[in-house]
Parts: C-alpha cells; sequence; structure tokens
C-alpha cells in the first residue's frame, strides 16, 4: 500500500457524484443501492489514479438512519463496501481475504446532523448506538477499516470512537474539521482532539475538509506537535467562489502545496471537497517524484563513499 511510506488517499465523493449528473437527493448514500454501477466506477477512477485506500459512499449512513431514507443502514453500508471492493478488483463476497490487500476499504462515517446532549438534544447512547450499527455491518462485509471524518464536535467524535472500537477490530482513523483559528465550529483544539482521540486509541490522526491546503498546514503542524500518531490530512480543493461554488486550487497547484505536508512527516494525503481523481493523480506523480529523487540522492551518497574508499586504496 505504501509508496516511499506515504498513503495516498482518496478525493471527494459528493465532487464526482456531481460531476457524473447524480440525482443525490437528501440521501446519497442510497445510490450503494440504486446506482452502483455509478459509485463502482468513481471508486474505480480513484484507484487508476493511485489511492492506497478509498472511502466507502456512506458518509450520511448516520443522517440516514436518523431520519429514515427507506434502506436500513445495514443495507446501505453492505452495498456500499461491496461496490468499493469490486472497485478494487477484490472479490466481495470473499470477506476474509482482507490482509495483503493493494487497496483498502474504508468505510466513511461522518457527523450525524444533530447535536448531543447537552449542546443539542441527542442523548449520547443515540449516537453510540447508531455509529455502532454502520461500525458493526463494516466489518461484517469486509472492510479493512473506518474513517470517522469531519467530525467538529469531540464528544460526538468520541461517541463514534467509542462504538466503533468496542464493537469491531477494525483499525480507525479519525478528523475533524477545523476553522482558521484552530478550532472546530464547536471551540475544539487541536490539541484537546489530539489528546482526546490518543486516550481512546485511534490508530491515525487527521484534519479534513473546511479549508485549503495552504490554511491547513499551520494547523497539521500544531497536530504534528501535539500528537505521536500517524497523521493524515485531506483538505479541500482551495476555497470556494462565493459566486460560482468553483474551488480556486488546480490539480497541480494542490499537490505542489500538500508536498509540504510530507516535509513535516505527515503520513497520509488526499483530498475533500473540489477534488477528483485528477487532483490524486497529481499527488501520486509529486510522490514519486520524491521518492525518485531520494532514491538518486541515496546513490550518490554511496558512490562518493565508494569513490572515498579507492582514494584510500581499499
Amino acid at each position: 500500500m505504501e509508496r516511499n511510506k506515504v498513503v495516498l488517499l482518496d478525493g471527494g465523493m459528493g465532487t464526482m457524484l456531481q460531476k457524473h449528473g447524480a440525482d443525490t437527493g437528501r440521501f446519497p448514500e442510497v445510490l450503494n443501492i440504486t446506482d452502483p454501477e455509478m459509485i463502482i466506477k468513481i471508486h474505480r477512477e480513484y484507484v487508476e489514479a493511485g489511492s492506497d485506500i478509498i472511502y466507502t459512499n456512506t458518509f450520511g449512513c448516520g443522517r440516514c438512519k436518523r431520519e429514515g431514507c427507506g434502506y436500513p443502514v445495514s443495507e446501505l453500508t453492505d452495498a456500499a463496501v461491496k461496490n468499493a471492493r469490486i472497485a478494487c478488483g477484490r472479490d466481495p463476497d470473499a470477506q476474509d481475504a482482507k490482509e495483503g490487500a493493494e487497496i483498502k476499504v474504508a468505510v466513511s462515517i461522518g457527523p450525524l446532523g444533530q447535536m448531543l446532549e447537552p449542546a443539542g438534544i441527542m442523548k449520547f447512547e443515540e449516537a453510540y448506538e447508531i455509529f455502532k450499527e454502520i461500525a458493526v455491518q463494516a466489518e461484517l462485509s469486509g472492510a479493512d477499516l473506518i474513517v470517522i471524518e469531519t467530525m467538529t464536535d469531540l464528544y460526538e467524535m468520541k461517541a463514534a470512537v467509542l462504538a466503533c472500537r468496542e464493537n469491531t477490530s477494525l483499525d480507525i482513523m479519525a478528523s475533524m474539521s477545523f476553522e482558521e483559528s484552530g478550532r472546530t465550529f464547536t471551540g475544539c483544539s487541536i490539541e484537546t482532539m489530539a489528546a482526546t482521540l490518543e486516550g481512546l486509541g485511534v490508530s491515525k490522526i487527521g484534519i479534513n475538509c473546511s479549508l485549503g491546503p495552504v490554511q491547513v498546514l499551520p494547523l497539521a503542524q500544531r497536530l504534528n506537535d501535539a500528537t505521536s500518531l500517524p497523521i493524515f490530512i485531506k483538505p479541500n480543493a482551495g476555497l470556494p467562489d462565493p459566486l460560482t461554488g468553483e474551488y480556486n486550487i488546480t490539480p497541480e497547484e494542490f499537490a505542489d502545496a500538500m508536498e509540504k505536508y510530507l516535509e513535516i512527516g505527515v503520513d497520509s494525503i488526499g483530498g475533500c471537497c473540489g477534488t477528483d481523481p485528477e487532483y490524486i493523480r497529481c499527488l501520486a506523480q509529486m510522490i514519486e517524484r520524491r521518492g525518485a529523487a531520494a532514491e538518486a540522492e541515496r546513490e550518490c551518497k554511496k558512490q562518493k563513499t565508494a569513490n572515498s574508499l579507492n582514494d584510500k586504496g581499499f
């Protein structure tokens, strides 16, 4: 999976659904069942672009459960995992054949769309049970890991992580969405997130959405200083134009900006809103260039050492 010790994630699912003209309505997760060919095609485009991990089309499954969408959450999650496995060239029914798979499937879990008590009306236990249902089905369906993303409420994040950890054996990646101030919408700081998620035992910690790669970089540096966990980053494609909604960073510019994350030791990179397979392809090319340059430098040092030994008569 690793490319010079950098793991390449995928890009935006919502962005691609729009590009494919999908009628997402309130519940794009339903497309896992009603139009699986489209979902498989989107996943496959990311795989072909170079993604090592692809996220399932399950971001809003918790909201599907809470508001009702006509399909059980377990059925939506199962279909989503199978679609992703097919796109990776893996038998969707061979659920025990996960080890050594070249492309990993991560079940995406997003916010429930309702604040937990005391800020809101949803009870912690209710949120826990919703997240638990998605997580349990993710493992049953053959997912490789779980990614909890775009959270702004640390209490809701805690419910999601505990539901996944206490009811599955899957590794958990967890990321929150920050404003430029370094705090989430509900006021959680990067340092508080890092301390809490380390204590809860997640495998990787990250930042995604809200901002572009330029704005997220200083936040990623703060996160790097605050945690010993591997870090993953999925920024937006810059900032959207308020009139057109178009994002303002090209794939090439995005890749150039993301190279700085590798310099500070970020483990995994990808894209969020506004990014598509071309952004991931440019990231893959940037990673390969860095790897080639590092290998050339190592060979040069080896040759200099050999020449020095020869000069000394060894």
